[in-house]
């Protein structure tokens, strides 16, 4: 695959023009990870911590719902690796839940470069990316908007 990226050894800014698309690996939500979650986070929402299928199906949901938190940190664990090597700051970000997520489901990033401009120092430029958060059945789940400033290949 001629002028594919490579995520192994980090994306600089000059890597990324405009509808330049990347995919993320996978990670499969466990109810341990929904659990260190919910306790590092204090969401003791009843939703998130109440196990009780009995309680579960009152509320009208099957299945353990997980926060849209722990999807997007998830999210960004999976994408941020790949900036490593330049990545300076996270700017902004706009971030639209658009489907629960439950313990079980095996999630991916897709990126697309919807930014690139530079900035007044050289060494540096800005992208925005939309990534949307994508579940083993293909269904989207999240979609945000990260502007990150990262070094140019040169710097």
């Amino acid at each position: 695959m001629t002028n594919a990226l490579s995520l192994d050894i980090g994306i600089h800014w000059d890597d990324l023009p405009v509808g330049t698309r990347f995919v993320s690996k996978k990670r499969t939500i466990t109810e341990t990870d929904l659990v260190n979650f919910v306790n590092l986070s204090w969401l003791t929402e009843e939703l998130f911590a109440n196990a009780d299928p009995a309680d579960r199906a009152a509320m009208g949901i099957t299945g353990r719902v997980v926060p849209g938190g722990l999807v997007y940190t998830f999210a960004e664990g999976l994408v941020a690796p790949s900036f490593q090597a330049a990545g300076l700051a996270f700017l902004h970000a706009e971030l639209d839940m658009r489907a629960p997520s439950f313990v079980g489901d095996t999630i991916r990033v897709e990126c697309e470069v919807i930014e690139h401009r530079a900035t007044s120092k050289p060494d540096r430029g800005l992208v925005r990316t939309r990534n949307a958060v994508i579940t083993q059945q293909g269904k989207t789940v999240l979609v945000y908007t990260p502007l990150r400033m990262m070094r140019t290949r040169g710097a």
